[in-house]
């Protein structure tokens, strides 16, 4: 597999990923311990942040994609089909993942590795 398609392939992953956590109904949760929740967005949107930049999307288009997403599945979580709640909170946490994700991504493109960014 080339670069390229392995960098898609994780974004792909990860996006996957993010629909089956943030979209599962209530009882498919697992009870955890208090704040897993919002570590769980902070580590999901800093993956699809890094991972969508390592696909080749620009960084704008990241961000501002990846904001809407977040705040939409807000959204779809308030429906009475899933029994979850809507939360800002989780849409900030999820904001900050998405920052850290940037972040690293800028942190890690002078690696010479298939997973850091191109100069």
């Amino acid at each position: 597999m080339s670069v390229d398609r392995t960098r898609q392939a994780s974004f792909a992953l990860a996006l996957v990923l993010s629909v089956g956590i943030l979209f599962a109904p209530a009882s498919a949760v697992p009870s955890a311990p208090a704040g897993t929740d919002l570590v769980v967005h902070v580590v999901l949107f800093a993956a699809l942040a890094y991972t969508g930049l390592l696909a080749g999307l620009s960084r704008p288009l990241t961000v501002i994609a990846l904001l809407v997403y977040a705040a939409a599945s807000e959204l779809i979580q308030s429906m009475p089909v899933l029994n979850r709640a809507a939360s800002p909170v989780d849409w900030l946490a999820d904001a900050v993942g998405i920052g850290v994700g940037v972040g690293l991504s800028l942190a890690l493109r002078r690696r010479a590795c298939w997973w850091a960014l191109p100069h």
